[in-house]
């Protein structure tokens, strides 16, 4: 079989999008950025411990690709997981309550954001090994091959992680199996936190899939159309079996690596460049103003309505009991 070449594509600006699909992007991005906002706060408060990893400015990339799957389709991530946990559906209450220790999380609060899976939502996990949830996305993209399925998995990991050894064993057997999955790079830039220019000579992250035969492309991930129109055609490939797809989604993250890192590594003025010129929630906005779509005063409503939801799972969380002693012995074994 010839080797099929990677191409760099990006969706046009006016790509075909309803206005109810607008306000639901919008919504959803929404919904992320005020919950993990509402997320650092509990964590200053000591409310959360261990690590928190905040999805911050790279909403767009998550809410893009669900947009593109479809009831069935399967994901799993890094560390950084809120955002797609929200994205396919999960319980802010349910999240909340997880990152705060407590009963009511989605694994009895003994897990904590790395350790939060969702059955229901086909939702495997954020891992807090780097890299390591790539050969796992590999092997359910596997499972759906062998049940003759035609759902893909979304395997999420960083431009840090693009680094590491398991990618490219992930990469070779998916190729030489044709297995249907979507990897997706989300190239924030910063690893945790040294420059991707200074840890790589790579010109792009999705390119080295060529040594493989994997097709894939760079994408303005601060765009959520642009993510959508990518997805789509990702999805369609490994839908049709031909094998897997690279997808590196071009973002930026706000806040550091995790809450206890000040980010020394970047400016200040950096950050808000991105803030003011590129931020995927204030695109979406200025497309449904400036398109007659909404008001400013609907889209008010809209972040009354998102801020009532993120203080409703942060009280559900506060007022969640502890875990019970009884359940260190429970979910051991499978």
């Amino acid at each position: 079989m010839a080797a099929r070449k990677p191409t760099e594509t990006a969706a046009p600006e006016g790509a075909n999008v309803s206005k109810d699909d607008l306000l639901k992007y919008y919504r959803e991005m929404l919904l992320i950025r005020r919950f993990e906002e509402k997320a650092g706060q509990l964590y200053g408060m000591g409310l959360i411990g261990g690590f928190c990893h905040l999805y911050i400015g790279q909403e767009a990339v998550v809410v893009g690709l669900e947009a593109a799957a479809k009831e069935g389709d399967k994901r799993v991530t890094s560390y950084r997981d809120h955002g797609h946990m929200l994205a396919c559906g999960m319980d802010p209450k349910g999240v909340m309550a997880e990152l705060t220790g407590r009963e009511g999380g989605y694994s009895r609060g003994k897990g904590g954001s790395m350790h939060m899976f969702s059955k229901e939502k086909h939702f495997y996990g954020g891992h807090g090994i780097v890299g390591a949830q790539v050969p796992i996305g590999t092997g359910l993209a596997l499972s759906d091959k062998y049940k003759g399925t035609d759902n893909v998995t979304f395997t999420y990991f960083g431009d840090g992680a693009a680094n590491q050894g398991q990618v490219y064993e992930a990469y070779n057997i998916a190729e030489l199996w044709e297995l249907p999955v979507v990897y997706v790079i989300e190239n924030n830039q910063y690893a945790m936190g040294t420059s991707v220019k200074r840890s790589t000579k790579s010109q792009t992250l999705f390119g080295r899939g060529i040594a493989f035969g994997i097709p894939g492309e760079q994408v303005d991930g601060m765009d959520v159309l642009a993510v959508k129109a990518a997805g789509e055609k990702a999805v369609a490939h490994c839908r049709a079996g031909n094998g897997p797809y690279i997808l590196e989604m071009m973002t930026y993250r706000y806040r550091g690596h995790s809450m206890s890192d000040p980010a020394k590594y970047r400016t200040r003025e950096e950050v808000q460049n991105v803030r003011e010129h590129h931020d995927a929630i204030e695109h979406v906005r200025a497309l449904l103003v400036d398109g007659g779509h909404a008001t400013d005063d609907d889209l008010k409503a809209i972040d009354k309505d998102i801020k009532a939801i993120v203080n409703e799972a942060a009280e559900f969380s506060k007022e969640s009991p502890e875990p019970a002693l009884s359940e260190l012995w429970t979910d051991i074994y499978a």
